[in-house]
């Protein structure tokens, strides 16, 4: 029997084959949408689980509330990783990372410069599961230089990694033993890396000195995983014990990080990567089903629509002594054999756009991503189960025509069914308004990002990192030589490339003899030059900027922003002498602010402009940051004067630009990306509600056929039977609007919520999102009426 109910279902589909392709492709797209983003949510949720003790490992983060100011930080200071193994019980095992560890790396001929190595201790290996290939995880890096390559950095080096152990090579010129290769750090890990190093000898910070400079990562391996709570509670006598003493009395908070939790649930500053964000994985969820539901309200829609057709097929079955259970068996398996075609082919659609995907998400996604069996089994049970969900409604409504009615293809009064299938309609509307909606002000808030005044003129300026230490030493010969170009406008340094988010802070005391007050807070520290403040067009607010002829401005002298003088609630800074910090032999630093420069931005807009201090570098490394300003005209000859400049003082490393407005656009690459996926899935949601609107006035012209062919037998023109029918259904999406414009607002205001600097939401984004949408639907809804209006109306009309 259930075999001959898939042959009726086969035969049924290939008889009307305009409508089994409608219903399969919407579902087919709503099927692929469906399973390509719970691939990519999945691999968001994917990240750190690959470590076997997972559950145990928490990252330490430092929180601290003061009047005028607060700091939120993903880094600790070095004491804080011995001192918790040391104080606690609870912690098993503790780590510190810096992921300051590259640089230039010689092997006999080859030199290759690379960053992404960090600085770390033995311990790291029992903590994370990194698989070793060769060497031994108990020393790999317990002593000083010290390296663990993973095996493609290995193979880079060394052609066989096998070959790489107990080799040494140079890294800045200091002899390092490769100890230890091991594999590639997976993708879904919230920080990754070539290459570990162990710490130097001389690094004694880890031991004792300020607990205020805090630049490394602390992760703890705990014995339990409520351990935390015991922790976290001992926050504030840590910080009375050890803390305050250099950062001042503070409200302080020590936040222990779940490490499964830091890529999508981590915000802080100086996160050690790249994160994701909790909201889109929930966004983009909730937006997979949404276009499920859509799909599977079409195909509800468009059974219903050809009821008119296959009544008389029911009359007839029911009196050849078919039952109502066996009518409902019949169309659930043409549900089911319709939905198991629609995941093949979402098979297919998801196989060949997958690499488009990838390339706009970044990842790299398969279509057997849980494995073959799995996926195979899932995607079955999908077609059972959502071929039995789509199948409940129209199988209760087809199956339940009476008899002789039926037989006569009399409807009946269809006034509940109609009011359900509108609601439907409403419901698909209102999902793909609020998606318009959002799309709208996603693109609103990154073109905001691209035209805000950053208080610096980006424009036309370009930086580059020297990462040769001699070359550094000889900054000033290479301005003047750059500066020989008429087509090069100025040249600064910095210690720091801006628009990266990454540039280190310190505390900021107000007490010159060196003793912390209630007024010490965390700013950030930018050390440039001369010509920095030039070159990038900032404005001074007051005093003057760093100068040449003045000598003393190399130790004494310092320039603040607005923001520093601001929260310190002084009307004067100019003048001002206070403490900037201790040097090696427990001496106070005591500095001149010498002029305020006006706020501008040095990260992305999703931070708030921070105070900052800048002063001049103190030793030639840390002139490592070269930013150049060049005239409008012929770019690319600028670049190759510039490279060929460089060259004669670098002969190894070539300089790699990279154009301060691509610095700061780079920041907004995440919501780029997902602002681009929702505009896509948008358009494919409007797409698939478009079917189900196609749906709904195909019911509705052949519901109301005889009396289109009586008003046009009367006189009535094609503009008023279009009218007619498109009327209500320009209703619906007008209560769509209604009903969504509360909920986008809602919802897009809570993501505005990320960005400290933001648009503000408009009305009008609302109406065009609703005018948007009815514009479509009432191109969608045209179409068929125009359709019915041209029927010639004896044909209708020859039963009556």
């Amino acid at each position: 029997m259930i075999r001959n109910y898939f042959k009726i279902a086969w035969r049924n589909l290939q008889k009307h084959k305009a409508f089994s392709f409608i219903n399969i492709f919407g579902l087919a797209m709503g099927i692929a949408a469906f399973w390509l983003i719970t691939l990519y949510v999945t691999d968001e949720w994917s990240y750190d689980r690959y470590n076997t003790k997972a559950d145990r490992i928490f990252r330490v983060a430092q929180h601290g509330r003061w009047n005028g100011g607060k700091f939120d930080i993903a880094v600790t200071s070095p004491p804080y990783a011995p001192t918790l193994k040391a104080e606690f019980p609870q912690v098993t095992d503790a780590v510190r990372i810096d992921a300051e560890g590259g640089g230039k790396i010689t092997y006999q001929d080859k030199t290759i410069s690379e960053g992404s190595i960090m600085l770390t201790d033995n311990s790291i290996f029992n903590i994370f599961s990194y698989q070793f290939l060769h060497g031994d995880a108990n020393y790999a890096l317990a002593k000083p230089q010290s390296i663990v390559l993973t095996k493609t950095f290995a193979e880079n080096i060394f052609g066989d990694a096998a070959n790489a152990i107990n080799k040494t090579i140079q890294i800045e010129g200091q002899p390092t033993t490769v100890t230890g290769v091991i594999t590639d750090v997976p993708v879904n890990s919230h920080f990754t890396f070539k290459a570990l190093r162990s710490f130097p000898a001389d690094y004694t910070a880890g031991y004792g000195g300020n607990w205020g400079n805090s630049s490394l990562y602390t992760y703890l391996l705990l014995k339990n995983p409520g351990d935390h709570k015991i922790i976290e509670a001992a926050g504030e006598s840590f910080f009375n014990k050890h803390i305050k003493n250099d950062l001042g009395p503070m409200k302080f908070t020590m936040q222990l990080q779940p490490l499964t939790d830091i890529h999508l649930r981590s915000n802080l500053s100086y996160e050690i990567g790249s994160n994701g964000n909790i909201t889109y994985v929930y966004i983009f969820s909730i937006t997979a089903l949404l276009i499920l539901v859509i799909a599977i309200i079409n195909y509800v829609n468009l059974t219903t629509a050809r009821s008119s057709i296959r009544i008389k097929e029911i009359g007839v079955r029911k009196v050849i002594g078919s039952g109502r259970a066996q009518l409902m068996a019949m169309f659930f398996a043409e549900c089911i054999l319709l939905t198991f075609i629609a995941t093949i082919s979402a098979a297919v659609i998801i196989q060949l756009v997958l690499p488009y995907f990838n390339q706009l998400s970044g990842k790299s996604l398969v279509l057997m991503q849980f494995g073959t069996f799995k996926t195979i089994a899932a995607f079955a049970a999908f077609s059972l189960i959502a071929g039995g969900l789509s199948g409940i409604y129209p199988a209760l409504f087809l199956s339940g025509f009476k008899t002789i009615p039926a037989m006569k293809g009399q409807l009946g009064n269809q006034f509940s069914t109609i009011l359900f299938r509108k609601s439907l309609v409403v419901f698909q509307f209102v999902i793909t308004i609020v998606m318009i909606a959002g799309s709208v002000i996603i693109y609103q808030q990154l073109n905001y990002f691209q035209k805000r005044d950053l208080g610096f003129n980006k424009a036309q300026t370009l930086t580059f990192h020297i990462n040769n230490r001699q070359v550094r030493g000889k900054v000033d010969a290479l301005k003047q030589q750059l500066l020989l170009n008429p087509a090069i406008e100025s040249v600064g340094v910095a210690g720091n490339p801006i628009g990266n988010n990454n540039i280190g802070g310190g505390d900021f005391n107000l007490g010159p003899d060196g003793k912390p007050t209630s007024e010490s807070k965390i700013v950030q520290n930018l050390q440039i030059d001369e010509d920095f403040v030039p070159t990038l067009q900032i404005k001074m607010a007051a005093g003057r900027n760093f100068s040449k002829q003045v000598t003393s401005d190399v130790t004494n002298a310092i320039l603040v922003n607005q923001t520093l003088v601001k929260e310190l609630g002084w009307k004067d800074a100019v003048g001002k002498t206070v403490r900037t910090g201790v040097n090696e032999q427990g001496k106070v630093i005591a500095q001149t602010i010498v002029g305020v420069v006006k706020d501008f931005n040095t990260y992305s807009l999703q931070h708030k402009i921070a105070p900052m201090v800048m002063q001049l570098p103190a030793e030639a490394k840390d002139k490592d940051n070269l930013y150049i300003r060049i005239r409008k005209g012929n770019i690319q000859a600028s670049l190759d004067y510039i490279s060929k400049v460089y060259s004669t003082f670098d002969i190894e490393d070539k300089a790699e630009f990279h154009f301060l407005d691509q610095n700061f656009a780079a920041q907004y690459q995440t919501e780029k990306k997902q602002g681009t996926i929702l505009l896509i899935f948008t358009i494919l949601a409007i797409s698939i509600a478009c079917l189900g609107l196609f749906g709904l006035v195909t019911f509705t012209a052949e519901q109301r056929i005889k009396e289109i062919g009586i008003r046009k037998v009367l006189g009535a023109s094609i503009t008023s039977i279009v009218s007619l029918l498109s009327t209500d259904l320009m209703k619906l999406v007008a209560i769509a609007v209604l009903i969504a414009s509360p909920v986008a607002w809602f919802a897009m205001d809570k993501w505005l919520q990320d960005f400290a600097y933001k648009i503000s939401i408009n009305w009008w984004v609302f109406l065009l999102a609703g005018g948007g949408a009815a514009l479509i639907a009432l191109a969608t809804v045209s179409f068929q009426s125009v359709k019915a209006a041209l029927t010639d109306p004896v044909k209708s009309l020859r039963s009556e």
